[in-house]
C-alpha cells in the first residue's frame, strides 16, 4: 500500500480552507514530518485541519486530513518551513489571497527555477483575479481580500500553477479559465475530474 502523496493533497486542502461551507475528508496520506511544511502553514493561518487515526504503513506516518473551511489570517512564511513546503508555495499563495492581512513569503527563490518562475507566475495571475501581490527577489508580499474576481488565466506551462489557479477559481466570484492545462494530467491524472466531484 502506497499512501497519497501531501503534496497532490495540498490542493484539496486549500480549496476546503477557502470555499465556504466545505468539510473535506482526505484519506491514507502520507505526513512525513519532512513533507508536511503546508499543513503547518496552513494551520498557523487559521486553517481547520485535523489528522484523523494516525498510523504507520511501510515505516512511513499516514494521517486522514479532515479540512473544513474557516477564516484564514496573514503569516510570515521563511526559514525551515520552506524547504518542507517549497512545491506548495504556489497553493498556498492561493490561501494567503483569501486571508485577512498581508503575507510575506520569503527565503523561496528556487521557484524562479522551477517549471516555470512560480512567484512571477502567481503574483501575475493572482493581480488578474484581484489580489495585491508585491513580488521579492525570493518570494511575495499578498495582500489577503475577502473575495477575488474570476479571470481568464494562464498556466505558464506548469501543472501547479494550473492547479492552485484552479482551486483560486472555486472561491471567486465569477468564472475562472485556467489556459492549457494539459500539464497537470503528468503529475495529477484525473484532478479536473475529483475537483469537480469534490466542488459540485
Amino acid at each position: 500500500q502506497v499512501p497519497s502523496d501531501i503534496s497532490s493533497a495540498a490542493f484539496f486542502i486549500v480549496a476546503a480552507a477557502i470555499v465556504p461551507g466545505s468539510d473535506i475528508l482526505i484519506r491514507n496520506v502520507g505526513v512525513n514530518p519532512t513533507r508536511t511544511g503546508v499543513i503547518d502553514i496552513l494551520k498557523q493561518m487559521g486553517a481547520n485541519i485535523t489528522l484523523d487515526n494516525p498510523r504507520e504503513q511501510a515505516g512511513e506516518p499516514v494521517a486522514d486530513i479532515r479540512v473544513r473551511s474557516g477564516a484564514l489570517r496573514a503569516v510570515r512564511i521563511e526559514g525551515e518551513v520552506i524547504p518542507r513546503a517549497i512545491d506548495e508555495i504556489p497553493i498556498v499563495s492561493v490561501a494567503a489571497a483569501y486571508a485577512a492581512g498581508t503575507t510575506v513569503i520569503k527565503d523561496a527563490a528556487e521557484l524562479r527555477v522551477k517549471e516555470s518562475d512560480r512567484i512571477a507566475a502567481m503574483a501575475t495571475e493572482l493581480r488578474k483575479m484581484g489580489a495585491t501581490v508585491r513580488e521579492l527577489p525570493d518570494g511575495m508580499e499578498i495582500t489577503g481580500a475577502e473575495s477575488l474576481a474570476g479571470a481568464v488565466c494562464e498556466s505558464h506551462g506548469d501543472h501547479r500553477i494550473a492547479m492552485s489557479l484552479a482551486v483560486a477559481g472555486l472561491a471567486a466570484r465569477g468564472e475562472t479559465v485556467v489556459r492549457d492545462t494539459e500539464w497537470v494530467e503528468t503529475s495529477f491524472p484525473g484532478f479536473e475530474r475529483m475537483l469537480k466531484q469534490v466542488a459540485y
